[in-house]
């Protein structure tokens, strides 16, 4: 019979250990190549040193010009993000979504930005930003229409385990004036990549509205209401659409805030998974502004937690908290690569949570956690397991906050991986 060890690592943010040791754990990728800073009521990035670029170019693609006075973010923000603490403001760094990036870094995360003039790659191991280095990319209102490499690498991306933030906005906001507008980039996205919209289910609405919706899904076991950052009551949009889910395309596709009765549409929130990976969607892109940038020409408002009870704050931070929540790892058995679904969730984890993984035999099965020094810190599981989905439940109240490692192994494969744990 096949003995099968499972060694949980989580990543426990400690008082002796630095931020910088726990962020460099799981990467948050915001996207700033389709136009998030052109328009004068959009800057969709998390920090920018300079505002040198326009957006007056062939299909209006960003170009570096004298005069230009868009935001230009760079890749990494700064100050650095290693001196973000429990009380750091948003305005530490500049840019309409700093606030966003600031709280995933609270939460234990690294974000990073892919620059403007910087491509959309999966699989290219010469690409420092490949997709394949992060846990989540986040696309706020894209502007252009995705070209077929990008549209590849994004599906790739999800497929293989990635979890992707899709954000749109209200029909007729083409901010570079090119004809495109985010409903119509994303559907085009939906409707014409390698295997159509079934791996989605949901299409865009190609409208403008502004609801202020109470309407939330009412399950106690919706990760987007019910999250790490708190119970979101709903959401309120300043000029945005809305989604139609097509379960029949993908039966994973659920609703999480809605502009009317609840159902598959007029969902302004949503989330769903395709292959190994995860996706989440929101129909505008207000609730993402933090109302803060030192750029001029930019005029933005506060839908961050400007709106009642801060729920657009709550909603998108366990939106993204749950996309990075997923992994897929492969073993070696026998010579052959064999891939081991294994995942925890909530990540990062607060006081209790749930280990899930996927067995090819059913054998013997030991879960245990340890420290950054090896030293065992408790056994969460022992005793048989079936074939297949696997589900452990995990408590760790009488652990203290620190990092530690989770561990899969048997006579023939060894496995690791980190997660976020925050009291």
């Amino acid at each position: 019979m096949k003995r099968i060890y499972i060694v949980f690592l989580m990543v426990l943010v400690t008082f002796n250990l630095s931020k910088a040791q726990v962020k460099t754990q799981i990467k948050i990728l915001f996207d700033a190549t389709e136009g998030q800073s052109a328009g004068s009521t959009a800057d969709w990035v998390i920090d920018a040193d300079k505002a040198d670029i326009e957006y007056n170019g062939t299909g209006g693609r960003p170009q570096v010009v004298s005069g230009g006075y868009h935001d230009d973010p760079q890749q990494l923000p700064t100050p650095a993000q290693s001196g973000v603490t429990s009380t750091t403001v948003e305005t530490y760094w500049d840019g309409g979504n700093s606030a966003w990036a600031i709280d995933m870094v609270k939460k234990g995360y690294e974000v990073e930005t892919l620059t403007a003039f910087d491509s959309i790659t999966y699989g290219n191991a010469s690409h420092a930003q490949d997709l394949s280095n992060y846990k989540v990319f986040i696309i706020n209102e894209p502007q252009f229409q995705f070209s077929t490499h990008a549209k590849e690498a994004l599906m790739n991306f999800v497929k293989n385990g990635g979890g992707l933030f899709i954000i749109s906005d209200h029909t007729g906001a083409s901010r570079t004036n090119n004809g495109w507008d985010s409903p119509m980039v994303w559907d085009d996205f939906f409707e014409n990549n390698p295997v159509k919209d079934t791996a989605f289910g949901f299409l865009f609405n190609h409208e403008d509205v502004s609801p202020n919706s109470t309407k939330i899904n009412t399950s106690s076991t919706d990760s987007i209401i019910h999250g790490l950052m708190g119970t979101s009551k709903g959401m309120e949009w300043h000029d945005g659409t809305t989604a139609t889910l097509f379960p029949t395309r993908n039966a994973s596709i659920t609703g999480d805030v809605f502009s009317g009765s609840i159902g598959d549409t007029g969902v302004m929130c949503g989330h769903g998974r395709y292959g190994h990976g995860r996706f989440a969607f929101i129909g505008d892109s207000s609730p993402t502004d933090d109302g803060t940038t030192t750029n001029t020409h930019c005029s933005l408002s506060n839908g961050w937690t400007g709106d009642p009870n801060g729920e657009e704050e709550i909603t998108i931070v366990n939106a993204t908290i749950w996309l990075a929540s997923s992994s897929t790892i492969t073993a070696v058995k026998n010579n052959s690569v064999i891939p081991i679904k294994f995942e925890v969730y909530p990540n990062p984890l607060n006081n209790s949570g749930h280990i899930k993984y996927i067995l090819d035999e059913a054998g013997m099965v030991s879960i245990a956690m340890y420290d950054i020094t090896g030293k065992l810190i408790k056994k969460v599981f022992s005793g048989q397991a079936e074939q297949g989905l696997q589900n452990v439940y995990f408590n760790s109240n009488n652990v203290s906050e620190g990092i530690y490692f989770l561990r899969l192994e048997s006579d023939h494969l060894v496995q690791t991986q980190k997660v976020v744990i925050t009291h």
